[in-house]
This record gives C-alpha cells, structure tokens and sequence, in this order.
C-alpha cells in the first residue's frame, strides 16, 4: 500500500491516541437524613457495634420513617450518636438505613469502651479472647500521654458441671525508652499467624510506631521505628495492601511538617518501610480522637479510605506497589469523628463524621 493510501488510517490511529480518555466518575456524596446531630461514629466490628448487635436493642429500636428497619436482620452495622440520639446504621439494596436508638442506650453500650483505670477518653482494642489499653496518665510535650499499655487475654475454661469464672491473664508494658505510650487508640492485628499490638510511643522529640507481641517472658515491645516530629503518628489501617499475602500497617504522620501517609512492613522482628505519599491524615482534631480511616476490600485486593490533609475530601488509596488515589471525594464539611466501611466490593458505602454532626455516605463505584 502508498504511503498515500495508509495515511488516513494512520491519522485515524493518531487522533485515538490524542483524545482523553473519559475521566473516572467522581464518587457520589450524600448526606443521611437523621434527626439528631452526631459526635460518634463506629463501624462494623467495632466494640459498640457488637455490643449493640447482641444486646437485644434492635427488635425494640423504631425505624426511621420511611426505613424498612433492616438493620435488625444480622447484616454488618455502623452505631452513630450524638446528644440528642442515636441510630443503627445498615446497607440494604445499595442504601443506608436508620433504625432510631436512645442516646442513653448507645451510650451505656459505648462506656465499656474505656475500661476502669484506662486513659482518659481513650478506647480500648478487643479481638476475640484479647483486648489492650492505655492506663496511667503521664505528661509528654505538654499534653496528656499514657506510662502503661495493659493487655488481658481470656483463657480457655475446662469443661465442667460448675459454673467456673473465666481466668484473664493481664500483662502491663511499658514504652521505655520512651517516656509514655501516645494517647492513639491501640490496634489488635496478627503477623505470620501471631498476635500483635501496635501502639504509637512519644518523646519529647516526636512519636513512633511501636510493634508489641508475647514472647516467654511476657509481652513487650519488639519493634518501634524511628521518631518523627509533629502530632504522634496514627495507624490507618492494618491489611494485606500489597496482595503478597502479608500484613502491611499504614499510618499518617508529618515528619517534614507535611502530612504524609506511610506503608509499613513488620518483617524478622523490624519494622521497614515501604511507601510513602504526601497529602493524607487519618488524625482526628483533637488529641486521642477515633481515627480518620477505614479498609475497602474490592478487586481482590484493599484499598485505604483516608481523608486528604485538610480533611476537606475523602481519598480511595491503593497501595499496592506504590501509593496511587483512585479517586476523591470532596466533603459538605470537614471530616472529624470517624469513617466507617458498610459492604464490600461494588456494593460498598463509607460513612463519613463531619464537624458540623452530619454523616455523609459516599458511594466509590458510582
């Protein structure tokens, strides 16, 4: 064929190639109708989550009007409250529903979550037999720190004809050589198949993040990386990011005075890092706050839901092999006390608590 008869195609093949691609649709936003102002926002799984499930509130709980009361059928639900009440939040058919509950239920429910002698205003950890808190209030950089993370685990009861109480085996550690344990909230997670806890330390020159697990002498702080300057680091999540069947921990510090979200790998007794990406922060305003993050499992894979450094947008974030953002959504108001996952896959929602006491639901497959 003459280059005169191959140039049309040729310039067909150029025009394709200069045209946009269409752009990705940006994740819908909208914001539940309840008839209360929220403060608190806690997801599937979460202690009060649980509690509320099994606590018998839901078949007496009034639906939203307009509600198909859904979330007393066992699905995974979300607890939001403020002062005014609280609501069972659930996904049915792609929607979030309200099922209205007392405030002073919920909150009842919630008061466990700071167990006797545990940090003021912290929370605990709890996954099946074990659960971890902060305990004794110490002074760091001028704000309120913990000298002690306590760790119980139930132990198994021996069949028997009597009633026999439950032993619980309690373990304290302390961060030395650091000065006191950050007032984040500790996460439960599992290395190679053994348990961990993952605490955040803080000295006067910064914060670290510190990898607590049980030896034959006891539990004790086996890993911590190296200190940061700036507010104390914040775990943001703890999952398989990278899809190579090992557990990496995402957290969100400002060492350079930026906020920075950081992928870690705790491997051989270390913590090594792996990622990095400027423009993320899981911390809630205020010191000891929930954090600002949550886990979206989808394409086989799991994403990070955090919010960007202002908390003006919520970011979907995949770490696997680098740090990329699939998409944003930007926020009514700021995010301040809490996102939560609903769902998985295609079908997922995240809930969003805003500093004006609304909850916003985005959709990240529109």
């Amino acid at each position: 064929m003459s280059e005169r008869g191959r140039s049309p195609a040729r310039l067909a093949a150029l025009l394709l190639v200069a045209l946009p691609l269409p752009a990705a649709a940006e994740p819908a936003v909208t914001i539940l109708d309840l008839p209360f102002s929220a403060s608190a926002l806690r997801g599937p799984g979460s202690e009060v989550a649980i509690a509320v499930a099994t606590s018998g509130l839901l078949p007496l709980a009034r639906p939203k009007p307009g509600g198909t009361g859904a979330a007393a059928e066992g699905g995974p639900i979300a607890v939001v409250w403020g002062e005014a009440g609280g609501a069972v939040l659930a996904l049915v058919d792609g929607h979030v529903t309200a099922t209205l509950l007392g405030r002073e239920a919920v909150e009842g429910l919630a008061a466990a979550e700071t167990p006797r002698g545990a940090l003021p205003g912290s929370r605990r950890a709890l996954s099946g037999a074990l659960s971890a808190h902060l305990a004794e209030p110490v002074t760091v950089r001028g704000r309120l720190g913990a000298g002690a993370l306590v760790i119980r685990e139930r132990k198994a009861v021996p069949m028997s004809a009597e009633p026999k109480a439950v032993p619980v085996a309690t373990a304290t550690v302390r961060p030395a050589p650091d000065p006191a344990f950050a007032p984040r909230a500790p996460r439960i997670a599992a290395f190679d198949g053994r348990p961990a806890i993952l605490a955040v330390g803080e000295t006067e020159d910064g914060s670290s993040l510190m990898v607590v697990e049980p030896a034959e002498s006891g539990w004790s702080v086996r890993a911590r990386s190296p200190a940061e300057p700036g507010r104390p680091l914040q775990v943001a999540g703890v999952a398989d990011f990278s899809g190579t069947g090992r557990m990496q921990v995402a957290a969100t510090g400002s060492a350079d005075g930026t906020a920075r979200l950081r992928l870690w790998a705790y491997e051989g007794g270390a913590l090594r890092p792996l990622l990095s990406a400027p423009g993320y922060d899981a911390a809630a305003p205020g010191e000891g706050g929930p954090d600002l993050a949550a886990l979206l499992p989808r394409d086989g894979a799991v994403d990070l839901a955090v919010p960007v450094a202002d908390r003006s947008a919520l970011a979907i974030v995949s770490l696997k092999g680098a740090i990329t953002e699939r998409a944003r959504a930007p926020l009514p108001a700021p995010a301040a006390f809490g996102v939560a996952t609903l769902g998985a896959g295609a079908a997922a929602r995240l809930l969003v608590g805003l500093a004006d006491g609304r909850i916003a639901v985005v959709n990240p497959n529109p």
